[in-house]
């Protein structure tokens, strides 16, 4: 059992995240399959054999070192899933760099229509000088 663990670990370092979560089940898994008679475990945990109790004991450290694997996977498949400080800063960036252009574009569409009545103010100014200079 100790060879396949050691097999599982060399390979589970040259495959992917999805196959580190397979390994961590099939380790979870081989730790528990001598685990699963209950009645005998629970028999040989009486015995005063040692070797019955040394078997015990690596199972289940055998077992728990499995679970901790995995709950450390599904811990980092979380983290990934949750987005970062700096990615939610550069999204509200982004936000505000939108807003920005937005409102830059408001403020030049109402210059230019303040320029036009700057325009015909002063076109409507002049005709009235014009017309002032003729009387």
């Amino acid at each position: 059992m100790a060879e396949r663990e050691q097999q599982h670990q060399g390979d589970a370092q040259m495959q992917s995240p999805k196959d580190d979560m397979v390994v961590c089940v099939m380790a979870l898994e081989a730790a528990l399959l001598p685990c699963l008679p209950a009645r005998e475990l629970q028999a040989i945990d009486r015995s005063p054999h040692p070797s019955h109790q040394i078997d015990v004991e690596r199972h289940a450290r055998d077992f728990m070192e499995a679970a901790k694997k995995l709950q450390l996977y599904f811990i980092g498949l979380q983290r990934e899933d949750l987005p970062t400080n700096a990615e939610k800063l550069r999204k509200e960036i982004a936000v505000m760099e939108e807003e920005l252009k937005v409102k830059n574009e408001i403020i030049k569409k109402n210059e230019r229509l303040i320029q036009g009545w700057k325009k015909e103010l002063k076109d409507q100014l002049d005709r009235h000088n014009t017309e002032l200079e003729k009387v």
